[in-house]
């Protein structure tokens, strides 16, 4: 007997001989035959009219192009096409994470050709809020038209900025560079961590996740000495230019493996055709306007930026402009209707977010997690601990910044550890709640013993602790998102855990430069001594002055050290209260075991062999059974989909079985 092209399939029949065995794609026995297929003509997309699926399993039942584009291309790749694929993820993060500790030294010397600095400071807000809010775009991209065509616009947008940045003669080239940078640089964050959970199985998954940031272990050390000889030897312009080659070099082992494959699809006639295809102009825009939920993104897009852009600006006394306020209040309310358009079938069938998610306990507790940890760290290290460093502690520049880097340095090799605890415990839940407590008890001991005198060590030592905290929070609490998301949802779920992280970390800015801007000028008027005190504003504006102009033991030197002591510990405080619900969302997470759930991924997948993968049923999602695969091309001829990975289940479970 002769099958055709799989549409949507899962069987939990494991006495089923080799030769008949139906393969398995997504929800329900739904297996087309050939001559049915035939007379169907040419793939169109619109075939999932065939599946009988429930209501609230509409948006796994209809798959965007780009979706099934990536599962059609991962059916058809071998073991080696999948690590091939996965070195130029890691030559691409590489890439990206030597660049970022590169050019953030050569930013001062770029500024300093141009005389409108002021602006440059602008913008850099400004790229800030890009950096949240192109995360759902982009995501939404990849789903409609395809992993390799988002991955390659992204490419191209960096490198364009990279040109730019390297090219530019004023100020307002540079400014519009920036921008062009950090949409380009945050599409490929996105975009990496969707592919890896488009290819890893949920038990590997956290591992994976973990690859992007392992380069900041070496890259750390020889940014500054790679930026200082760029300039030496050549120019702060080179020290752009050079990665608008550099990246798409790095970029060719993963677009050659995505592409070679997709190629492969083609030829079987098994690969979605793109969505514009076979539609004229006005079908087309109408088409997209659905199939991108271009209302939705705008809601999301709006809304995080009218809050970013005035979180920003509104420690520099912001709080009494009223057109900042009526920003936080339009971008608030944009927030709020957009659950409400998300929900609704009419005008939003295709919704960036599906309103199933928005019922889910563990997606709903992973994204205030992200929200409330990071917003500890803009609260406890960054942007004020450096300043804090060099004056009450009197530390060197260098000294300053190897502390402040213990907590990414801690964080990241705490996330590695505990990925591999992950992939052999197949638990998740544990990490974070033990996470959340070390960051809290970091916090504390941080308040207690970050003060003047203390030694490196013990700051070190402090700032470390709470980023071990943050490196069992953040990775593990993804996972839980993504665990509890369809295929079709992984890219939004993600999408929108990493802006949540981007939105707290803004928040904590603010609330920190609130803090520091409301207090330190105060406090340096009422502490310093009647010769100095004419210098308040000034002291409080150069951090070169507050930290070298006085000798330790110096009475100014003594009142300027109480007036930022006190202010940091005002921000710890609060850091220690935001910390504090983090332990309670982690009690809403779902507590699941990882290879008993779907694995929401199809074809060859990092993951363990599926022959020996258990044979249990998910508590959350009904049947998910993991099975070697075998497809049959439209034409009826039968050959093997290799699945040394955890093959892709159901959606959420066959009724069926």
């Amino acid at each position: 007997m002769s099958y055709g092209t799989i549409v949507n399939d899962v069987s939990t029949d494991h006495k089923t001989s080799d030769s008949a065995r139906r393969p398995l794609h997504r929800r329900r026995s739904s297996v087309v035959p050939t001559e049915k297929l035939k007379a169907m003509g040419p793939y169109n997309g619109d075939h999932e009219a065939l599946i009988d699926s429930d209501d609230d399993e509409a948006s796994v039942a209809s798959a965007q192009a780009g979706v099934k584009r990536l599962e059609v291309i991962a059916s058809t790749w071998s073991k080696s096409s999948l690590y091939v694929a996965y070195f130029g993820i890691c030559m691409l993060a590489y890439a990206t994470s030597l660049e970022g500790q590169t050019t953030v030294n050569l930013t001062i010397y770029a500024t300093s050709a141009f005389s409108a600095h002021s602006l440059v400071a602008t913008v850099m807000v400004v790229q800030g809020v890009v950096l949240s809010v192109v995360k759902p775009p982009m995501s939404k991209l990849a789903d409609v038209f395809g992993r390799f065509e988002a991955f390659t616009l992204s490419v191209f947008i960096f490198s364009i900025g990279y040109i730019q940045q390297a090219a530019s003669h004023n100020v307002e080239t540079y400014a519009a560079a920036q921008i062009f940078y950090a949409a380009g640089s945050t599409g490929l964050q996105i975009l990496i961590q969707i592919f890896i959970a488009d290819t890893s199985d949920l038990v590997n998954r956290a591992l994976c996740s973990t690859l992007p940031a392992m380069p900041f272990l070496i890259n750390v050390w020889i940014g500054a000495p790679l930026a200082q000889t760029l300039l030496r030897r050549a120019s702060w312009r080179w020290g752009y230019g050079i990665w608008a080659v550099i990246l798409p070099v790095a970029y060719l082992p993963l677009a050659l493996a995505l592409y070679i494959n997709q190629r492969k699809a083609a030829k079987k006639g098994i690969l979605p055709p793109s969505p514009l295809q076979g539609r004229g102009y006005w079908q087309a825009i109408k088409h997209l306007w659905f199939e991108l939920d271009v209302f939705g993104l705008v809601l999301i897009c709006a809304g995080f930026s009218l809050l970013l852009i005035p979180l920003s600006l509104i420690s520099d006394g912001g709080w009494n402009n009223h057109g900042l306020l009526a920003m936080l209040v339009i971008g608030a309310v944009c927030l709020a209707v957009f659950p409400f358009w998300e929900r609704s079938k009419t005008f939003a069938p295709r919704a960036f977010f599906p309103g199933s998610l928005f019922k889910k306990r563990t997606v709903l507790a992973g994204f205030a997690i992200s929200f409330f940890y990071f917003m500890t760290y803009y609260l406890s290290v960054y942007p004020y601990f450096q300043s804090y460093l060099l004056v009450v502690q009197s530390r060197s520049i260098a000294s300053a910044g190897q502390i402040v880097q213990m907590w990414t340095f801690a964080a990241t090799i705490t996330s590695i550890l505990v990925s591999l605890a992950i992939k052999y415990t197949k638990h998740y839940k544990y990490f974070i709640t033990t996470g959340a407590c070390i960051n809290l008890l970091g916090l504390i001991l941080m308040q207690i013993f970050r003060v003047e005198g203390a030694s490196v060590a013990v700051l070190a030592g402090t700032t470390a602790l709470v980023g071990v905290g943050g490196g069992m929070l953040n990775v593990p609490a993804q996972l839980g998102v993504q665990a509890s998301a369809s295929h079709q949802e992984v890219a939004a779920a993600t999408a929108i855990f990493l802006t949540f992280l981007e939105v707290g970390g803004a928040t904590g800015s603010a609330i920190s430069g609130a803090i520091w801007s409301a207090n330190i000028p105060h406090k340096l008027a009422l502490y310093l001594p009647v010769e100095t005190q004419d210098q308040a504003t000034a002291i409080y504006k150069n951090i070169t002055l507050a930290s070298s102009e006085w000798q330790m033991g110096d009475p100014t030197r003594v009142a300027i050290n109480r007036a930022y002591q006190e202010t940091m510990s005002k921000t710890l405080w609060v850091a220690i209260c935001v910390a504090i619900p983090v332990i309670l969302l982690s009690f809403l997470m779902e507590n699941y075991k990882l290879d008993e759930i779907e694995q929401h991924v199809t074809g060859v997948v990092i993951g363990v062999d599926a022959d020996t993968a258990p044979k249990s049923r998910s508590a959350s999602y009904g049947a998910s059974l993991p099975r070697r695969l075998s497809t049959e091309s439209a034409l009826g001829e039968s050959e093997p989909m290799l699945s040394p990975g955890r093959s892709a289940q159901v959606r959420r479970g066959s009724k069926d079985s």
